[in-house]
């Protein structure tokens, strides 16, 4: 398996310690390949350095998350541009998905649910992640 996750999962698996978000990104540590590209990861250091985020977690805490997903995750070039979302900020995801040969994207989006499946990768949301690929 191949898998990318989107942002707010990814907030989500960090803030909540044994949520679906942090059980699905913790499978797909275990399983399969994390995806990720520059762009990805640069919206997740921005979202997760706001004051509102910051409140409920230390920088320790969150520069520990970024490294081992920096280290763990399989970096991928992005050589596709697609614009089929409805929310333009998702088809980072989508492109990333497709350049990685992903099998799955993870999220809560409802943008990015509706075009499962997209190109034959299946989006899904946290808990249905669990449920179909692990033991959950």
């Amino acid at each position: 398996m191949r898998c990318v996750f989107d942002t707010n999962v990814l907030v989500s698996a960090l803030l909540v310690p044994g949520s679906r978000p942090r059980q699905a990104f913790d499978l797909a540590l275990r399983s399969a390949r994390v995806l990720i590209s520059p762009p990805v990861l640069a919206e997740l250091y921005e979202v997760l350095n706001r004051r509102t985020i910051r409140r409920y977690v230390r920088e320790e805490t969150i520069h520990n998350f970024l490294a081992a997903l920096s280290r763990d995750g399989d970096w991928i070039e992005v050589d596709t541009k697609l614009s089929v979302c409805r929310d333009p900020k998702d088809n980072q995801f989508l492109e990333l998905a497709v350049s990685g040969r992903a099998t799955h994207i993870i999220t809560g989006d409802a943008d990015l649910l509706v075009l499962s499946p997209f190109q034959g990768i299946a989006i899904m949301t946290p808990g249905e992640f669990v449920q179909q690929c692990g033991t959950g």
